[in-house]
């Protein structure tokens, strides 16, 4: 009998899963080695469920070029009881029976080899599952927020900036007509990957990532100021749902938020706070409304105070994947299948400038921030800054 392979997709979906699927359809379809493709649904919830189907390229002609994921997907975490066991050493021999228990059932499920879709969360179970029990896993690496290490891009994130941007593009319009601070609540929990560079793309005024805690007066309060004071009527402030005030502006500047509202989020399946519960766009807009003086030193400078929240939510995640990510999903389930062929387990698919390659699964699942030194930051600082620096120079000629 030949390869029997199973494929699931997990976490949020994003655009793109449905092309990584369609490049293993098409890559398994010349391989006689391989004799079925195993869909599993809904994840990890699937897998343990045994939520099967079989998938046959036939049937499913240009998958490629559709949103979401065929399979369906879940946030289901198989170790969200041991992960509260706070002994280290108890802990990992509860996962350690976890992966083997899991890793058996591929007899249930009937395959040989299991392909994983999915963020850290997702991949961090496969790579458990390889490590505690030798299961023969590949990992594709999926999110819209692109905060794996080791691939340059993760499949959906260009198309999820795209949608953010002219999302932003379309506010922007409103801003401008009514004269009204906007602002824009972008994915992001731990990184701001999505906020930055749409915010870049957007030319947004102000830009909030979770890789930079921000000083409310600093940052945004005097930023308004100097923005009204040389005539700027309008204003767009870009916010990551992670983003959070430093502790000592969080203390000083805030009436509506403390920290203990922040330590006492409820968490996902993962343990990972759910930040969006948080509302960072709607904090900072009640701040705003209370600050009488900003106010009054609007109507001294004739602009309007008018301020609105916009979270833009699931509609990063809506929609087809543009062209990169439509080849760049294709590219790493081909890849996947090469992978399989050759018998090479425990690897996460990765973009390398214009290669796919293969790396550690234990890597590749780690988290990647935006670091301090990118040129990205620096690209965000100057595009922002530029705006209200230089009409200031030039309101001092004048005068």
């Amino acid at each position: 009998m030949g390869i029997r392979i199973g494929v699931l997709t997990g976490g949020g979906d994003c655009p793109g899963l449905n092309s990584v699927l369609y490049g293993v359809l098409l890559k398994a379809s010349e391989k006689k080695e391989i004799e079925e493709i195993i869909g599993i649904e809904k994840g990890w919830n699937g897998f343990l469920t045994n939520k099967t189907r079989k998938l046959d390229i036939t049937s499913l002609d240009d998958l490629h070029t559709i949103g979401g994921t065929l399979l369906y997907t879940s946030r289901t975490n198989p170790f969200k009881d041991v992960m509260k066991e706070k002994d280290l050493e108890e802990r990992e021999k509860k996962v350690k029976e976890i992966a083997e228990e899991m890793t058996s059932q591929f007899d249930t499920l009937g395959i040989d080899v299991l392909i994983v879709i999915g963020g850290d969360d997702t991949l961090g179970v496969a790579d458990a599952m390889h490590k505690y029990a030798d299961a023969k896993v590949i990992g594709v690496p999926k999110t819209v927020d692109n905060d794996l290490a080791s691939t340059d891009y993760t499949f959906g994130f260009w198309s999820a900036v795209q949608l953010a941007s002219n999302s932003m593009d379309n506010i922007t319009t409103t801003a401008r007509s009514h004269q009204r601070i906007f602002v824009i609540q972008i994915m992001g929990r731990d990184a701001g990957w999505l906020t930055l560079v749409s915010g870049i793309s957007t030319g947004a005024d102000i830009i909030l990532i979770p890789e930079r805690p921000f000083d409310f007066e600093k940052e945004i309060i005097s930023v308004l100021k100097e923005r009204v004071r040389v005539g700027r009527k309008y204003h767009i402030i870009a916010c990551s749902e992670g983003a959070v005030p430093t502790l000592e502006s969080l203390k000083k500047d805030f009436k509506t938020l403390t920290q203990d509202a922040i330590d006492k989020l409820p968490k996902d399946d993962f343990g990972n706070p759910l930040l969006s519960k948080l509302n960072m766009s709607q904090i900072i807009v009640e701040e705003l409304n209370l600050r009488k003086d900003l106010k009054e030193y609007f109507n001294l400078n004739d602009a309007e105070y008018d301020v609105r929240d916009v979270v833009l939510g699931h509609t990063m995640r809506a929609g087809t994947p543009n062209s990169f990510d439509r080849i760049l999903g294709l590219r790493l389930g081909i890849h996947a299948i090469k992978l399989v062929i050759e018998g090479k387990f425990g690897l996460m698919t990765c973009l390398h400038g214009d290669k796919i390659e293969a790396v550690p699964l234990s890597e590749g699942a780690q988290k990647k921030l935006v670091p301090k030194d990118s040129d990205l930051i620096e690209l965000g600082d100057l595009i922002t800054r530029v705006k209200y620096h230089k009409n200031h120079r030039l309101q001092g000629e004048k005068e």
